[in-house]
């Protein structure tokens, strides 16, 4: 008997993930090239993702979105995928694999090779509860952008997180709130709302809405107004 370390549940396959964390893992993992390949329409503000609304609240619009760049560049997803192959073969005296390709092609090569190892991963490696936890917080930090419909588990959709960082970027990820929880918090920057800030909450991203309805009426008027 052992306990899990993902979700520090009873094992009594005396590994160190449980049967559950290890399924949940793999499947993590195989749904992070189609989440990498989801993510590219938030990437440019007002392309029509959530960044679209967000640059109506800064100054000077960024030409991207720092938070979808930062997950698509080299050392984001495919970045941490990679890394985590490299710490398994190095456990397992195996010689490293030189990425090679598109961004895209050496995720999944190394998203197959992870999963090719979680048998052992979950059974031997000591240090299996930590990369768990990366590729599940990982996961959530691209589908917190993306949002798929079908994440109807993951509470009820509010809008955009307006935390403003030192640079003056806002977040924009999106905000849920969990059934029986006392505070909203944003699962990518951390930032926290207790009850007694969500009016505020609420007419910031009202705001937020007119703002983009108003920016699609204007592309609607525009062209015609232009050719006449």
């Amino acid at each position: 008997m052992s306990t899990c370390l993902l979700c520090e549940q009873p094992d009594e396959t005396g590994g160190y993930l449980c049967p559950s964390c290890t399924r949940a893992t793999v499947g993590r993992l195989n749904a992070l090239p189609g989440l990498y390949d989801d993510l590219l329409p938030f990437l440019t503000p007002g392309s029509g993702g959530p960044a679209g609304r967000r640059s109506a609240a800064v100054s000077a619009p960024l030409p991207v979105s720092e938070m979808v760049l930062s997950l698509r560049g080299p050392g984001g997803v495919v970045g941490v995928v990679e890394d985590w192959l490299a710490a398994v073969r190095d456990a397992r005296r195996m010689p490293p694999v030189l990425p090679a390709g598109s961004i895209e092609t050496r995720l999944q090569a190394a998203v197959n090779g992870l999963v090719s190892h979680m048998p052992w991963i979950s059974v031997s490696w000591p240090d299996a509860g930590t990369f768990a936890e990366e590729i599940r917080d990982l996961e959530r930090a691209g589908v917190s952008v993306v949002d798929p419909a079908d994440r109807s588990d993951r509470g009820t959709r509010l809008g955009a997180c307006p935390a403003v960082d030192a640079g003056g970027v806002i977040c924009g990820a999106i905000l849920r709130h969990h059934p029986g929880a006392k505070v909203v918090a944003c699962e990518w920057c951390g930032c926290t709302y207790p009850p007694a800030t969500w009016p505020g909450l609420k007419t910031w991203m009202d705001h937020d809405a007119r703002d983009e309805t108003r920016n699609e009426m204007q592309e609607e008027v525009e062209p015609w107004q232009t050719a006449s």
